[in-house]
């Protein structure tokens, strides 16, 4: 019998708010976290909106969650991921530090996903040495900008004597390394793991590249809080977004014996691969249909249980036309239109490497809260499809603009990457 594993702390980094209840509260009422690029001068790209983290340092000065010293050896995607860490920790019911209780740390493992690392170390390096030459770059630029960088610091800032490690596959990277997190608990490797996933990489390189992909958002410079619109007729891609989310996962068990408070049950996990096109999903859903089905036989649920999905909803014309023609093949039609599906993405942004962790977050809260948060952006229903290239027309409940309240059974949240990475989690009502 497999064990069971809970999620007992959770900590939130994003543009709707800094902090696990700011950003919760945030995303429920429906905030639109984009807007106009302040990171550096967007005037030369077609896509100048993004969603980004504000105040974080003063946030980190509030708060202790970062060793300033520490944080100034790290990019910032680390010292996202040390935010989250230490918050879910503590929200744990955990002590940093050698006071206060801890669990056995060679027992606590540490999985984050990453999909970028440090690009603005590696710019900033880049620059020195066009400009000053290879003498003059810094010693620890190598170990600032290395993805693995993310899990290295929150062991040491927390003390994780298990194994720690990043998983790397573009925008499911956090999903399978909240999944492989899973597995390692039901394995009985580790009792306790701090799974995550963190990204800044809102850079005029990045924003570039996406935008030569046609992959960005481009008619809402002026409008930036309408620019993350998925499922919707106009939606014109995807909105670059910023920050970080840890879970902290127990064995029952373990929560049980130290009397630890259940946000949710993890009950399973489910990845594929497309094997079809290096930036575009299978249109026939395939992978995706494939890793949802995974995903509930591993939790031990029925099509019927599943009252909500976070969707990965990227606001693409690809990602949210394949996404809802794979949950009318798996609940049927009928049985689609009854599950709430919101895309938190159009508040948040598309952190990449890291939102499948936020995502996991938001899924947990709603469960925990009996809340599903919205689809903002919402007010062009997307109907009028091309039926001779396999399409359908996007009818489901996506939870347009206002949260509801209802009780949730089962959840799932789904990341669906570049390189055709499919990652599914399900998650029970603890």
């Amino acid at each position: 019998m497999k064990k069971k594993v809970v999620i007992t702390g959770i900590g939130m980094l994003c543009s709707c708010g800094n902090g696990k209840d700011a950003a919760w509260s945030g995303i429920k009422a429906g905030k639109p976290g984009t807007g106009r690029i302040t990171k550096f001068d967007p005037s030369r790209c077609t896509c100048q909106v993004a969603a980004e983290v504000h105040g974080f340092q003063e946030y980190l000065e509030a708060t202790g969650f970062v060793d300033r010293r520490a944080a100034r050896h790290m990019a910032l995607f680390s010292q996202y991921a040390v935010a989250v860490a230490v918050e879910a920790w503590k929200d744990a019911g955990f002590a940093v530090g050698e006071e206060g209780p801890r669990p056995d740390m060679a027992r606590v493992g540490c999985l984050f996903g990453n999909g970028i690392g440090g690009l603005d170390v590696t710019g900033d390096s880049f620059k020195v040495l066009f400009d000053r030459g290879p003498d003059r770059l810094s010693p620890l630029a190598v170990p600032e900008l290395i993805s693995n960088e993310a899990a290295g610091n929150v062991s040491i800032a927390l003390g994780v004597r298990g194994p720690a490690q990043v998983v790397t596959t573009a925008c499911a990277s956090s999903t399978d390394a909240i999944g492989f997190a899973l597995d390692m608990i039901r394995a009985g490797r580790a009792d306790v793991v701090v799974a995550g996933g963190t990204e800044a990489a809102i850079m005029e390189f990045t924003v570039g590249g996406f935008m030569k992909m046609r992959a960005l958002s481009t008619h809402f410079n002026d409008t930036p809080e309408k620019s993350s619109r998925p499922f919707t007729a106009d939606r014109d891609g995807f909105v670059m977004g910023e920050g970080a989310a840890a879970l902290i996962l127990e064995s029952e068990e373990h929560a049980k014996a130290r009397g630890a408070r259940a946000y949710a049950e993890l009950a399973g996990y489910g990845a594929t691969s497309d094997a079809y096109h290096i930036t575009a999903p299978d249109p026939s859903g395939d992978g995706a249909i494939r890793a949802i089905r995974l995903a509930l036989e591993d939790a031990g649920a029925d099509v019927s249980e599943v009252d909500y999905i976070n969707a990965h909803g990227t606001s693409t014309h690809l990602n949210d036309q394949m996404e809802t023609k794979a949950f009318k093949t798996v609940f049927g039609e009928d049985g689609a239109k009854a599950i709430n599906v919101s895309s938190t993405k159009s508040m948040h942004g598309h952190l990449l490497g890291g939102a499948g962790a936020l995502e996991a977050a938001i899924t947990a809260l709603a469960i925990h809260e009996g809340f599903v948060p919205p689809t903002i952006n919402y007010d062009k229903p997307d109907l009028e499809v091309d039926v001779s290239k396999g399409e359908v027309p996007l009818d489901l409940n996506y939870t347009p603009n206002v949260g509801v309240k209802r009780d949730i059974r089962v959840a799932l949240s789904s990341s669906l990457g570049f390189g055709g990475h499919n990652g599914i989690l399900a998650f029970r009502k603890a």
